[in-house]
């Protein structure tokens, strides 16, 4: 757990780390408690390491096509 933490901080990580941060702080000012929802989001992206790969978000075509 320690290892997943710590290591592997890329630019993508630490821009989901930052707007999560971001939207809890919007959501302290404002006093508009859904921000938080959307900041738990990107911030359990960031800890875990977690959405699109380097693939994209797209569904993978079949290399073999029906005739």
């Amino acid at each position: 757990m320690k290892n997943l933490l710590f290591n592997n901080w890329h630019i993508m990580r630490i821009f989901r780390f930052a707007f999560a941060v971001f939207l809890f702080a919007q959501a302290y000012y404002t006093q508009e408690w859904f921000f938080i929802a959307f900041g738990l989001f990107f911030f359990i992206q960031a800890i875990f390491n977690t959405g699109c790969g380097p693939n994209g978000c797209a569904v993978p075509r079949n290399k073999y096509t029906k005739k």
